[in-house]
């Protein structure tokens, strides 16, 4: 099982891991039941562990390194249903969070989420694409680059309205001289006599 693999469903407790993704929905299995279901998109939405971050006085951070910090720290974890002890244990284990936009719910919903990754054995760690500064900048950059070359070569879009300067531009370009523009068509409105 991936971590990559692992989402929370919204109106559904607990994790699932996405076995298939359909348009209309996915087919999950809950880690903690082993059960398999039917999720449809149009009632409930998917939010992988992967892309969820967590708010700290810096910039956001990805919830891998928080649990990462709770895993180093090795301290037993708190009872979720006492607030105080998880907002203690939150400032320990991670200093830097914004408790002031990091509700309790929130912080007991990453105790309960760590115990079930615990005990299912998933191994919590990002996808090679999503580690390292040095290689997210690179590839931010050739998405830029791949991204402004596909754009020079894409065929524009129809829409209701053309643009007259980018047609003249390139004729100028090309050393010809820019076409005149026609006339708009105007439709007569129908009298209610005729």
């Amino acid at each position: 099982m991936e971590y990559n693999r692992i989402v929370a469903v919204t109106g559904m407790p607990g994790l699932y891991e996405i076995l298939n993704s359909k348009n209309d929905g996915a087919l999950v299995r809950s880690l903690e039941e082993g059960t398999t279901k039917f999720v449809s998109s149009r009632v409930h939405n998917l939010s992988h562990l992967e892309s969820i971050e967590i708010y700290t006085s810096g910039e956001n951070v990805n919830l891998v390194d928080v649990f990462t910090a709770m895993k180093e720290n090795g301290a037993a974890l708190p009872d979720v249903k006492d607030n105080t002890a998880l907002r203690g244990y939150f400032e320990t284990v991670y200093p830097d969070m914004d408790f002031e936009r990091v509700y309790a719910s929130d912080m007991k919903k990453m105790v309960k989420w760590y115990e079930t990754l615990l005990k299912t054995g998933v191994e919590i760690k990002l996808t090679e694409g999503e580690e390292g500064d040095e290689s997210e900048e690179s590839t931010e950059a050739e998405t830029e680059t791949v991204t402004a070359a596909e754009t020079a070569e894409a065929p524009k879009a129809k829409g209701r309205k053309k643009a007259a300067e980018p047609q003249a531009d390139l004729g100028a370009a090309e050393g010809e001289a820019p076409a005149e523009e026609k006339p708009k068509r105007t439709r007569k409105k129908k009298e209610d006599g005729e």
